[in-house]
């Protein structure tokens, strides 16, 4: 397992478009954030929002703050460092009929990669569900030799 800072950067919102709240949410990852989400509240006033939160690296502390600041109507974020502690990763392609599809492996756990079973199921006009099936069928037979 590994052990590493990240931090917490959310704002609550009650006054943000969800269209732009999904916009954030979109470049915060392709930022390079580690994960970012929304959570539906209830805001001061009995008002409906949401409390976006990104997870970050440290030293990815200024992007998203920046970005928080200047795509939304916030006036402030709240920031909380802390640790996450991960299980180590690996990322094998197994071959499928689909193509080759990646699949992340964490100890016993395995997952095939969303966006490439997604591409791959729009390319042979399949399910999404029948990609990742496949997918995870090859890693079996990969697993048991």
């Amino acid at each position: 397992m590994a052990l590493e800072p990240i931090l917490v950067i959310e704002t609550s919102l009650d006054d943000c478009p969800p269209q732009v709240a999904g916009y954030v949410l979109e470049r915060a990852l392709e930022l390079g954030a580690l994960d970012a989400y929304l959570i539906p509240a209830q805001m001061k006033k009995n008002r409906p929002g949401v409390v976006l939160t990104i997870l970050a690296r440290p030293e990815q502390r200024a992007a998203m703050v920046g970005l928080l600041l200047r795509e939304t109507p916030t006036l402030g974020v709240r920031i909380l460092a802390c640790e996450r502690e991960t299980l180590a990763r690996k990322i094998l392609r197994v071959p499928t009929e689909f193509g080759a599809i990646a699949v992340k492996v964490a100890g016993d756990k395995a997952a095939p990669e969303y966006e490439d079973c997604r591409a791959a199921a729009k390319r042979h006009d399949v399910t999404l569900r029948a990609v990742q099936a496949a997918a995870m069928a090859a890693y079996a037979l990969r697993r048991k030799k």
